[in-house]
């Protein structure tokens, strides 16, 4: 599968991390607009400002943080989406996105998924996995399992490849588990 080399996918979580700590504000402040006096005529009732509302539905431009998505735009990458499956469980509801630089031919890129995904058809996925050789360990986020880094084209610095956790009702996945905390995406 493609992948960032170990060197590759540092330099994003360090240019991630970097410019989410620049403490530079994201736009420049303008002052605020003072409302307008109602005249004489005008109606009491105040006028409704639309606000800002989060994204519906899972896209791979909000699953992963924001700072995320620049540096990967800023490097001339964009998304495919991909069906996700995992261990054999089709997840209709999910996505996982693919980013790359489609305009060179190259092995290189970055996979990110997040799915909603019932207890039973995380029990059967997890069970499929496991079966194939990946490992399971628990955390206080979750059930991590990941592929035998035995097998792994690319792994973080801790040896983890591709990694899925599984919360309550979710499941996200990376090519590798340092790679889950770039998926924000809460449901």
């Amino acid at each position: 599968m493609n992948r960032f080399t170990s060197a590759a996918l540092g330099a994003l979580l360090l240019a991630v991390a970097l410019t989410s700590c620049s403490g530079a504000p994201e736009t420049a402040a303008s002052p605020t607009p003072q409302a307008p006096k109602p005249s004489p005529t005008a109606s009491a009732e105040p006028a409704s400002t639309p606000t800002p509302t989060a994204a519906a539905e899972p896209a791979c431009d909000t699953i992963v943080s924001a700072g995320t998505v620049q540096v990967l735009t800023d490097q001339g990458w964009t998304f495919e989406e991909k069906e996700f499956v995992v261990g054999g469980v089709t997840l209709d509801q999910g996505l996982l996105c693919f980013w790359a630089d489609y305009t060179v031919a190259s092995d290189h890129g970055q996979l990110y998924g997040w799915s909603e995904i019932s207890a039973e058809d995380a029990a059967t996925a997890q069970a499929a996995l496991l079966k194939e050789g990946w490992t399971r360990e628990d955390g206080s986020d979750g059930v991590y399992i990941t592929e035998n880094p035995q097998f792994a084209m690319g792994v973080d610095e801790d040896g983890y490849g591709m990694t899925y956790l599984f919360g309550d009702g979710w499941v996200k996945f990376a090519d590798t588990r340092q790679g889950l905390i770039l998926i924000e995406w809460a449901g």
